[in-house]
């Protein structure tokens, strides 16, 4: 048993330390008790007895204090001594995950006035559609507020009382219970063909139409996930939009952003472009908020790890899971790929800013087949697969983990899932310095052909921050080589160049 007397002797700010590095982490009170229960369910501190200790009116015991330091992955003496090492534990202010942006500068080129007159322009001349630009504007949006729409999530847990897992038959029932009508047709996929002649499938799974019918393709009956799913939306559209606009048409497949149930695509962004997509958004995230309510699948993750196989557990799809990863985490920094062979995304989001090393509205022929999401794309690959990443960004290397997961969508097309998140700012958290670490991994890998076995002071760091966040396949990751992954071609920090001459040669390394 440990001297709790000599204990109490040096606990001068051991409130302030972990309040603060609990704040740091992102971390409520919450959640670091029960992450503490996990460890030593004996001596572990309740949420009141937390507070008082944060607040200087309790000192934990000796066994309490062991708890919470490996918790957060720090030596008992660190919380004891009598210096407050302002510059490891204050939390950063202003960082909170959102992409940046650019200076408006002159303000006068970015008046209203002139900007409806330049978009247009640009439209035209890149060949984006009106609808692509809104769905870009709102991803912007989303990206800006990281993710977070709490108005949307309590009204998805108006209505399904943050119940969790909901069924299909639940899912039935809330639609029956707000006069809703299930009407069931056949549809079967079929073949489209993009800009670059690459032919996929595309199925139409369901379709609201106004006043109250929802009908649903029958091939939902054995797709349990997308039947809940696509209620999920029809429920969220008629809740949040009182069952008002065109008729809302649901399909599976790799379809064109912005490309809306056939309607011919135009140049000139329009207020019912902004205004469809933009339903189209908080409908999707209604679905998610009301299959996934925040605070149970919150739970439910912090328990297993953030594994993507929850996804079994709740019968939704590993899409909705990822999706809601991205939101209900403490942690701010995460990004979000669903993308199809051979380069194009059909779903992005950006919580950190990571650069996209291709375009998200148009294939291009040249991704980094580096990047975790499409070496499984071109790979014959079942299950999961984690990468650790290092990729310049404006000019510094940054150190990414990744969770990928390849399925095939409702129409028959495999496509890749891929989840990560950008571990420079919980590496900071610790204390550490970051850009040095990323820094001697980038070289590590540039000086061994791109990939290298992560070296043991570095996997010692990333293994402490993959337990303080609580993410399982992290550590997974760490196990596998290390990537240098690039933005494009041009920029490849590879020695020599994958695109030397002219020629791609990631896939040959």
């Amino acid at each position: 048993m440990r001297n709790d007397k000599s204990l109490m002797r040096k606990t001068h700010f051991l409130g302030t330390k972990i309040r603060n590095l609990r704040k740091r982490n992102n971390l409520t009170m919450e959640d670091l008790s029960a992450r503490c229960m996990r460890v030593d369910a004996n001596n572990s501190p309740s949420v009141s007895y937390l507070s008082m200790i944060e607040r200087g009116k309790r000192v934990p015991s000796a066994d309490m204090l062991a708890v919470i330091a490996v918790v957060f992955q720090k030596e008992v003496g660190w919380f004891l001594d009598d210096v407050p090492e302002d510059h490891a534990i204050t939390p950063e202010k202003g960082n909170k995950g959102g992409i940046s942006g650019m200076p408006l500068e002159p303000s006068f080129l970015f008046s209203n006035d002139i900007l409806q007159i330049a978009i247009p322009e640009m439209l035209s001349q890149t060949g984006t559609s009106g609808r692509q630009f809104a769905h870009l504007l709102i991803r912007a949006h989303q990206e800006h507020h990281q993710n977070h729409f709490p108005d949307l999530e309590r009204a998805a847990e108006d209505v399904g009382l943050k119940r969790m897992p909901l069924m299909a038959d639940d899912m039935l029932t809330i639609a029956a219970r707000m006069g809703l009508v299930i009407k069931w047709i056949d549809r079967t996929p079929q073949e489209i063909r993009d800009e670059m002649g690459a032919s996929s499938h595309q199925l139409v799974t369901s379709f609201f139409e106004p006043p109250g019918t929802i009908y649903l393709n029958n091939t939902l009956k054995d797709r349990p996930h997308r039947l809940k799913y696509d209620l999920a939306v029809h429920i969220g559209h008629c809740v949040l939009h009182n069952k008002d606009g065109l008729k809302s048409v649901m399909t599976s497949g790799r379809k064109e952003e912005g490309d809306d149930n056939g309607i011919p695509q135009s140049n000139t962004l329009n207020a019912q472009d902004i205004l469809h997509a933009w339903r189209d958004f908080e409908s999707s995230f209604f679905a998610g908020a009301l299959l996934c309510p925040k605070v149970p699948f919150r739970q439910l993750l912090d328990r297993h790890g953030y594994e993507i196989s929850v996804h079994k557990q709740l019968q939704v799809s590993a899409s909705v899971a990822m999706r809601r990863m991205t939101v209900v985490s403490p942690y701010p920094h995460w990004h979000f790929f669903d993308a199809y062979a051979p380069g194009k995304l059909k779903a992005v989001y950006r919580g950190n800013g990571i650069p996209l090393p291709w375009g998200n509205m148009r294939l291009v022929e040249d991704p980094c087949q580096h990047w975790a999401v499409f070496r499984m794309i071109n790979e014959p690959s079942s299950g999961t697969s984690a990468q650790i990443s290092i990729l310049n960004v404006g000019n510094q290397p940054r150190i990414y983990c990744c969770e990928s997961i390849k399925v095939e969508d409702s129409a028959g097309n495999p496509h890749v899932l891929c989840a990560g998140i950008d571990l420079n700012p919980a590496i900071d958290a610790q204390g550490k310095d970051s850009l040095s670490i990323a820094n001697d991994l980038k070289q590590a890998c540039a000086s061994n052909g791109g990939s290298v076995v992560i070296p043991r002071h570095i996997k010692q760091d990333l293994t402490s921050v993959a337990k303080i966040l609580n993410i399982n396949w992290i550590e997974r990751g760490i196990k596998n080589d290390a990537r240098l992954i690039c933005s494009r071609g041009a920029v490849c920090p590879r020695q020599p160049s994958c695109y030397a001459a002219g020629k791609n040669l990631c896939e040959d390394n």
